[in-house]
């Protein structure tokens, strides 16, 4: 019998991690960060789910004759704020499993984030 109420509880905290998780999504959507590149001449906004939000561009940025920079610092700024997602994710990861292992009920709580 015991082994049943093992059981019970491990299915108890899945359920609980789920939950959990679709309310740490929910929070990460609202969620804004900011990547940079060039010093500041680039800036991308994502939401902390990874949805570009938005570009901007410092004057200085834009040369018609190196069009090339502008797509580095584009994908300069973007890779910076989603390294900045991935810590902030990681950060409420953390959260949701409280003390759980997620592997332990078979659950990918990046894949519900």
């Amino acid at each position: 019998m015991e082994g049943k109420g093992g059981f019970f509880d491990l299915l108890k905290s899945a359920r609980l991690m789920m939950d959990r998780a679709k309310t740490m999504r929910s929070m990460l959507v609202k969620r804004t960060v900011q990547g940079s590149s060039g010093a500041g001449l680039v800036t991308a906004s994502m939401n902390g789910t990874g949805e570009l939000l938005g570009l901007k561009f410092d004057r200085l940025a834009i040369t018609p004759d190196d069009p090339e920079m502008l797509a580095d610092l584009i994908v300069a700024a973007v890779a910076d704020a989603r390294r900045k997602i991935e810590t902030l994710k990681a950060e409420t990861l953390r959260e949701v499993a409280s003390g759980i292992d997620p592997a332990l009920v078979g659950l990918d709580l990046d894949a519900l984030l």
